[in-house]
């Protein structure tokens, strides 16, 4: 069980709160961070309203934690001018580091995304460029969401090296709540090219929240970045076949059988004890 506070940021969005609860449910202290409080009220969880770019504000709610786990900031291009995604995020990263190294955290973790490697917003339709995808992909950002994902990996990897902060990057694939998984598979499945971007990839909201806490929770990390993926895919059709179909131009380094994910978490799994526990198969 856990011992300590720790800091998430975001925590009223949709990753933030099943990270809170995973937390908590693991015995830890938490203060949630964000904009605006929590849908859902919880007893346990101090809430603290901060503007996640203003380093003495995430200090004051930063203070006494051990860790910090940022999961805030604009979850797409879409929604906001292309300035505004990538000044409100990469800014809130640094200032979450930069108030960490102040208060001497040494854990931190961060939220990046697959997007990170470039074809998930890409004005031109485009795939990785092998399988399965590991977390040496080159990134080719082509849009503002996917370059401040890939400036704030770098953030981190220079918090690291200026302070010994142990920081984890989560390219997190599309994060799908358990009542989400039998809309999106039928809206998948009668289109299987619209997702050839993401090479149909998805991971159960509990289990990115698990990740999250185990990535916190690893001892003698440095600088790391991680997948965190489902173990399958998020349609009915053998991978490989779906590549040869959907994504012929994405080079097969590796065997894929069955519906194995084309997002390798061999990384995660060997560094964090990272298992996907649930899939959408189960229901």
């Amino acid at each position: 069980m856990g011992d300590g506070r720790i800091l998430v940021t975001g925590a009223s969005g949709k990753l933030g709160q099943a990270v809170v609860e995973e937390l908590v449910a693991h015995g830890y202290e938490v203060v949630g961070a964000d904009r605006r409080p929590p849908p859902v009220h919880r007893p346990e969880v101090r809430f603290a309203e901060v503007e996640l770019g203003d380093v003495g504000q995430v200090a004051g709610a930063m203070a006494g934690a051990k860790a910090v786990i940022h999961l805030g900031a604009i979850p797409g291009p879409r929604r906001n001018a292309d300035e505004v995604v990538f000044a409100n995020n990469t800014r809130a990263t640094f200032a979450v580091l930069q108030a960490a190294r102040l208060l001497g955290v040494q854990r931190a973790v961060i939220a990046s995304s697959i997007s990170a490697l470039g074809p998930s917003f890409s004005p031109e339709p485009t795939t990785p460029l092998y399988a399965p995808v590991d977390e040496e992909h080159p990134l080719l950002s082509a849009d503002p969401y996917a370059l401040s994902k890939e400036v704030d990996e770098r953030t981190g990897a220079m918090f690291h090296r200026r302070a010994g902060m142990s920081v984890a990057a989560l390219r997190f694939a599309w994060v799908i709540r358990p009542e989400e998984m039998v809309e999106s598979v039928a809206r998948i499945q009668r289109n299987p090219a619209g997702s050839s971007r993401t090479l149909w990839s998805y991971v159960d909201i509990r289990d990115a929240a698990a990740a999250t806490r185990l990535a916190m929770e690893a001892d003698r990390l440095q600088f790391e970045v991680f997948n965190v993926a489902a173990a399958d895919t998020l349609i009915d059709i053998p991978t490989e076949k779906l590549l040869r179909e959907y994504a012929p131009s994405v080079e097969l380094r590796h065997p894929m059988p069955g519906h194995a994910s084309a997002y390798s978490i061999e990384k995660p799994r060997r560094m964090l004890g990272y298992e996907p526990a649930h899939s959408w198969r189960d229901a």
